[in-house]
């Protein structure tokens, strides 16, 4: 009785980091279980740990090397576990209350709205029960393509529908991990392959309400009025593959004098496009990217901390916070007291957010930067890589993951599971409920910039 009254007294937010708590540790005893590993596999504690927070996150960081660590029971398991961060606690959780026809009550919908980032209580069960149905669609088209295609790499069925099934799962949920023992680059040179991966990492990183508007707009009735895609997805998209196309460009620019002057035209744009496309939140790739210069890891770097979009399976500071502080500068440089995009106006909390957002971020990533250049025997540049890509939930790595420290692992563990829960929800987490305001002072102003 005591544990339900002191549930009734936490916020939503706090409730739904204590279920991702509760589903890092049910991750990590599940990964713990003998049947999941190969024989010989040594398993500690903070490496299991480890994995579960990354698999939870869906970042793809490891300190182990996955296909040498599990056997084929627990690289279900693993697929499984990405299934909870990928698609949501909230999304799995409000599709199992159906199932036992539970009624989906007040209590319920403000959880699913603190999990999806949303700012409505309305049409939460249909919009659970839509990217519930979209993602495993998109695993289920992505697995039998890929599952067909690699039967040419690997002699039977099984391990080609497996690898399949795997590489489908993680590219959708942008979670990273692969079981090839080296990710993409086996298929550096194998273009469908690598643009399957890329339309299944854009779909899971792009937004759900993006993928739901797209996909009500497709089945409209022709004969209604005019469809019209709310501000959210405009800038979403636009953002979102403006970062994918400048990122494409910077890397080849950047790379032509190195990785990429041995390389012809269409290796150079595959090589350029997938490091870019992976860097909002996919964490595969098709080449070691410690090849790259120094301007193009701090580049990727960059893009990492951005991340994916608001309400996928992303994590960083999300393209629409970067959109509207950029648009916010650039408006004040104009002497504009409000910014317009797209024939609306932005919203003065959403301005304020992605600012406090953004300071958060980089002070969070910089504090970790610190700590780490401080402890652990690496370039700053890897660290910053390692710090951004954890942050992100993107799992890319210049290869320190597994050297870390445990007091280093443990940072980059507390940066996954901040990354996917994301900033708004850790600051609204310790502050509980919000307290309210009695009385207000007199306004002053002072002086800044």
């Amino acid at each position: 009785m005591k544990i339900k009254e002191k549930a009734t007294e936490l916020s939503s937010v706090q409730l739904i980091v204590l279920f991702y708590l509760a589903a890092v540790v049910l991750a990590t005893i599940l990964l713990s279980l003998p049947i999941a590993h190969q024989n010989d596999v040594k398993w500690s504690f903070i490496d299991a740990l480890f994995t579960a927070v990354s698999a939870i996150s869906v970042t793809g960081l490891t300190v182990v090397s996955t296909a040498d660590t599990f056997s084929t029971t627990g690289t279900y398991i693993l697929a499984f576990v990405l299934q909870f961060g990928g698609i949501g606690i909230m999304t799995l959780g409000t599709f199992i209350w159906l199932l036992m026809g539970k009624k989906i009550g007040m209590k319920e919908r403000q959880l699913i709205s603190t999990d999806q980032n949303r700012g409505t209580l309305a049409g939460l069960v249909k919009l659970m029960r839509q990217i519930l149905g979209l993602i495993l669609l998109f695993e289920a088209i992505g697995t039998v393509i890929l599952g067909l295609y690699l039967l040419k790499y690997y002699p039977s069925w099984q391990e080609a529908f497996l690898q399949g099934f795997f590489a489908s799962v993680s590219a959708t949920t942008n979670a990273g991990f692969d079981i090839t023992g080296n990710s993409l680059v086996p298929y550096a040179n194998d273009y469908f392959v690598q643009t399957i991966n890329m339309l299944l990492l854009i779909l899971g990183a792009i937004g759900f309400p993006v993928l739901i508007e797209l996909k009500e707009y497709l089945f409209r009735r022709k004969e209604t009025m005019v469809y019209r895609f709310s501000l959210f997805t405009k800038v979403t998209t636009l953002t979102f593959f403006i970062l994918v196309i400048l990122g494409t460009g910077l890397i080849w620019l950047f790379e032509l004098g190195n990785f990429m002057q041995d390389k012809t035209w269409d290796q150079a744009l595959f090589y350029s496009l997938f490091q870019s496309v992976t860097t909002r939140n996919g964490g595969l790739a098709t080449m070691d990217v410690s090849e790259f210069t120094l301007s193009t890891q701090l580049l990727l770097s960059l893009l990492m901390f951005i991340g994916a979009s608001p309400s996928s399976v992303g994590g960083g500071i999300r393209t629409t916070t970067f959109a509207v502080a950029l648009l916010t500068v650039i408006h004040f440089a104009k002497g504009r007291k409000s910014v317009k995009v797209f024939g609306r106006e932005l919203v003065t909390d959403d301005i304020i957010k992605s600012f406090i957002v953004i300071f958060t971020a980089t002070g969070m990533c910089g504090l970790a930067v610190v700590i780490l250049a401080a402890t652990e025997p690496f370039p700053l540049t890897a660290i910053i890589f390692e710090v951004t890509s954890a942050f992100g939930t993107t799992g890319l790595s210049l290869g320190i993951t597994p050297e870390l420290s445990t007091p280093g692992k443990c940072i980059i563990i507390f940066l996954m599971f901040v990354g996917r829960i994301g900033i708004i929800s850790f600051l609204l987490m310790m502050r509980g409920k919000a307290p309210v305001e009695r009385y207000h002072y007199p306004k002053e102003q002072i002086i800044t910039g």
